[in-house]
């Protein structure tokens, strides 16, 4: 399996690309199964070439791929790079997780040491 880095113009690109729920819609459709532009258009109250457009913002975050096959343009995921940003995510939760254990370890020291814990929003009295 070829794991893909992402650049911080890739992560700008996917996080802009996700930030639309239509675009996420789409996303989400072509994960089940490979589509064509054609009958994702039909599945939105919009216009096949404002359909057209998301596909293509999607595209350029390489969160999808197009290939023609006939007349039609087919949709499909494009596992990698989907990939890429959950074990970006995965990343920042991790962290996340490391700064609140440490948090809770200062808390536990405290409780053990008798010592009031002072809250930021307590303010001075």
């Amino acid at each position: 399996m070829v794991t893909r880095q992402l650049s911080e113009d890739d992560v700008s690109r996917l996080f802009q690309a996700l930030a639309d729920a239509t675009r996420r819609d789409i996303l989400t459709r072509v994960l089940r199964e490979e589509q064509s532009v054609t009958s994702l258009a039909e599945a939105y109250a919009m216009s096949f070439a404002a359909v057209q457009k998301h596909v293509a913002v999607l595209t350029r975050a390489g969160l999808t791929r197009k290939r023609k096959q006939g007349r039609e343009q087919l949709v499909q995921a494009e596992r990698s790079t989907i990939g890429a940003a959950t074990r970006l995510l995965e990343s920042y939760e991790r962290l996340w997780r490391e700064r609140t254990a440490r948090i809770d370890d200062l808390l536990a020291e405290d409780d053990q040491t008798g010592t009031p814990t002072k809250r930021a929003d307590a303010g001075e009295q």
